[in-house]
């Protein structure tokens, strides 16, 4: 069943309401003048940004930013001391990074997206081009994520995310009808998905593609894609997830943990052992900002993947389904604005975006409850890490400009 019917391009090219007072002879020179060399990012961004956004879906983020920076210093303060840093070390990085995402954000939000379209495979070959090159780059922590950039290291495995999302909206908008009728037109984007993800676990890395994997199924399935053709690359996914683990015995090992994290609780087990004994101890309302003990050097890294079980020993059960419904109410609104949405490569784009967002907050919620194997996957919003903010803004900066081209109001 498709979720996402598509609908003829708009395309404004020489059209318009005239101003009031302004001749059409002056805007038919002007647009003549500007015919011939014009810049390859002329009319690229407009002007209608927040005036016609869902405030809906905007407030929704400035709540969970506004929670995840509170939290983010909670949960890092006595972190950052320990290391003979100040407290508020980690939070102004992460301030630094909010800022440069809302700027990225705002930019995305005015956006002409049908002539940013011919950037999207330019921008997929340069993803490629420095996902290749990371693997080369000084191992950090024993894996290969990041380039260093000097002021901050850039993790493209989280801009990957984006730009997969853009080139198969754009791709399934140019060929949705022969791809409905013949399942070969899937090769193409489908080998290009797999090539991304292959980088990315070259890092090491298995939690990224598998969030990517699990978006580009979505995808196909919101495309109107016939269920038979999700289930043959689904099936491909578990092959090759179930190889990964097997060649790679710290792989086992992990998976081990997540069934009986129990079993070696001071070993391999001590990180999702102390997240649940976190998550536990704030029972309904939580021991109150900031009263945390487990993070007090027995949680590991509490202000990245599993910075959630500070929060829920914090603000308890209550603060946590909080948290969670407001990243609930976000996926909803975001799938309601991408129905609503005027093009078809707009409605594919803009889940694909929300998806991003919602899943992999679902996803690490469900890693630090023991629900799934502990994998390095930010909180959106919460997690310290400058990538995956300005990641994280530009997609619901997106989000927020297929709204403010709505067919109507919600």
């Amino acid at each position: 069943m498709r979720l996402f019917r598509p609908v003829p391009r708009f395309r404004a090219q020489g059209l318009g309401i005239q101003a009031p007072g302004r001749e059409a002879g002056v805007r038919r020179r002007y647009s003549a003048a500007h015919r011939g060399g014009r810049s390859p990012f002329a009319g690229l961004f407009t002007s209608r940004s927040l005036r016609y956004a869902d405030y809906h879906f905007l407030i929704a983020v400035a709540a969970l930013l506004l929670l995840g920076l509170v939290s983010l210093y909670s949960a890092s303060a006595i972190y950052a001391e320990n290391k003979g840093l100040p407290s508020f070390f980690y939070l102004k990085r992460q301030l630094v990074w909010t800022f440069a995402g809302l700027g990225g954000m705002w930019l995305v939000m005015n956006l002409e997206l049908e002539k940013f379209r011919k950037f999207i495979k330019p921008l997929m070959v340069l993803t490629l081009a420095l996902l290749a090159a990371t693997l080369f780059m000084p191992p950090i922590a024993h894996v290969r994520r990041w380039i260093p950039l000097g002021f901050m290291n850039l993790q493209v495995s989280e801009f990957a995310k984006l730009a997969v999302v853009l080139y198969l909206a754009d791709y399934f908008d140019k060929n949705i009808s022969r791809v409905l009728k013949d399942w070969r037109q899937l090769i193409k984007p489908l080998w290009i998905v797999l090539l991304t993800l292959a980088l990315i676990a070259m890092q090491p890395d298995l939690g990224t593609p598998a969030l990517i994997f699990g978006v580009s199924l979505m995808m196909l399935f919101c495309s109107g894609v016939r269920l038979r053709y999700i289930l043959a690359p689904l099936g491909l996914g578990i092959l090759v997830f179930i190889e990964e683990l097997i060649r790679k015995p710290y792989r086992i090992a992990r998976f081990k943990n997540f069934l009986s994290p129990w079993d070696d609780a001071s070993g391999t087990g001590y990180q999702l052992v102390q997240s649940l004994l976190a998550i536990g101890s704030g029972g309904w309302f939580g021991a109150g900002l900031g009263a945390s003990k487990l993070k007090l050097m027995y949680l590991p890294e509490p202000h990245t993947d599993f910075i959630f079980a500070v929060v829920a020993e914090e603000l308890g059960l209550f603060g946590s389904l909080l948290i969670a419904g407001l990243f609930g109410y976000l996926l909803l609104r975001g799938l309601k604005l991408a129905r609503n949405a005027t093009s078809f490569f707009s409605a594919i784009a803009a889940s694909g975006m929300v998806l991003v967002i919602c899943l992999q907050a679902f996803f690490n919620m469900a890693m630090t409850l023991g629900l799934t194997p502990t994998k390095g996957i930010p909180l959106p919003f919460f997690s310290y890490g400058g990538s995956s903010m300005i990641t994280m803004l530009l997609a619901a900066g997106f989000v927020l400009n297929v709204s403010a081209h709505r067919k109507a109001s919600l």
